[in-house]
């Protein structure tokens, strides 16, 4: 047994452990454990600094939970868009392959606790369909791996998955959505960076929210996994308490780029049955993302996005720096809110193609009444217009 394997059997997951170890009232934990299963390995139970804190918050159950009557069970409509067991095809040229229940951390803001943890609602039997549905749809050219955490299975059965994903021709890119380098470090191992690098190019999207999971033990687990060739790609979640403050999450999207993770997405909260708590206003988000463009690199700058109810996908969000257009200009304000006026550009050429008429009238000159012969038939004068710099 591999030492995360081991790691994962030594979690906290029980009431007893629960009762225990947070002092938690039983018939809360019992009514928790049946709502939304806990899971938290050593590791990150090391990473708890004190109670109610940033890592507290993401993975020790609380009764809040049970409250919340405005989540829904699955808010980005997936089993809608799911037409075999274990696939949702939402966009048009990529797929989500879900091929585990299990996770190394069960977090509490889960997006898909309705089926994380219940190998009867993300099964390995249904495999061979969801292959066969890859193969037939020729469009698919992206393949992400999820769950639960594809990590959580061995490398023998990932390998299985992976070789049969590049026997697809129109397969060019396959993504791991893994947790695994923040809430587990220790699966990253060479033995499964030398597996990984047969199967390229595999891009790994992973999960870090606060810069306390920083440490290096995920230091090193993300710089094997780019040594090996893996793109690593940050998503994190936007949560009250956890990472509302600009300086927060300037100080975590710093670090990323410290250790070659790239901030690739910053999302609102979903409306998640038993997360409503995490939520925070929009308006917090474009504060946050108002901070970070021009006070730090724009590598450290994630998208922020509304990952839209009822399935209708990433939607990015901008704070307001187009502060009036027209025909002619824009005003536009940087991020020390110094206001700057760009024009629009004119076109010569076409300007020239479409002249302005002048309407003329021709004199007679001398006493003749006579029209110059040449002159006969001119009625109008075309006048080509050139754009001038003021």
């Amino acid at each position: 047994m591999e030492l995360w394997q081991q790691m994962i059997r030594d979690s906290i997951h029980t009431v007893d452990q629960l009762v225990e170890k947070f002092e938690l009232d039983r018939s809360v934990a019992e009514q928790l454990d049946e709502f939304f299963q806990a899971r938290i390995n050593p590791y990150y139970l090391s990473l708890i600094r004190y109670p109610g804190d940033p890592i507290w918050r993401q993975c020790v159950p609380d009764k809040i939970e049970l409250e919340d009557i405005d989540g829904v069970e699955d808010p980005l409509n997936e089993d809608e868009m799911s037409p075999v067991p274990n696939i949702t095809h939402r966009y048009p040229d990529r797929c989500l392959f879900l091929v585990t229940s299990q996770c190394g951390m069960y977090c509490r803001f889960c997006t898909r606790k309705r089926k994380v943890g219940d190998s009867d609602k993300i099964s390995m039997k249904s495999f061979e369909s969801a292959f066969a549905y890859i193969e037939q749809h020729t469009e698919i050219r992206d393949v992400i791996l999820s769950g639960g955490d594809p990590l959580m299975l061995t490398d023998y059965l990932l390998e299985r998955i992976l070789k049969r994903l590049r026997e697809i021709p129109h397969v060019e890119i396959i993504r791991l959505g893994s947790k695994m380098p923040c809430v587990l470090p220790h699966r990253i191992t060479p033995k499964l960076c030398e597996m990984l690098k047969k199967y390229h190019p595999i891009y790994v999207n992973t999960h870090f929210n606060h810069p306390w999971e920083i440490t290096p033990e995920s230091t090193k687990a993300c710089a094997m996994l780019v040594d090996a060739g893996c793109p690593v790609n940050n998503q994190a979640v936007l949560m009250k308490g956890v990472n509302d403050d600009p300086a927060v999450m300037k100080e975590l999207m710093q670090k990323l780029l410290k250790i070659r993770v790239r901030p690739y997405y910053l999302f609102m909260a979903d409306e998640t049955k038993g997360a409503s708590h995490f939520r925070t206003s929009v308006e917090k988000g474009l504060e946050i993302i108002d901070k970070l463009r021009g006070h730090t690199s724009g590598l450290a700058i994630p998208h922020f996005v509304i990952d839209a109810p009822g399935g209708g996908g990433k939607i990015p969000l901008l704070p307001k720096y187009i502060l009036h257009q027209d025909e002619d200009k824009m005003i536009l304000r940087n991020y020390k809110y110094d206001h700057y006026v760009y024009k629009e550009p004119k076109s010569v050429i076409e300007k020239t193609i479409s002249p302005n008429k002048v309407e003329i009238e021709i004199s007679p000159g001398n006493g003749k009444i006579k029209e110059p012969h040449k002159l006969k038939k001119l009625k109008e004068v075309r006048i080509p217009e050139y754009a001038m710099n003021d």
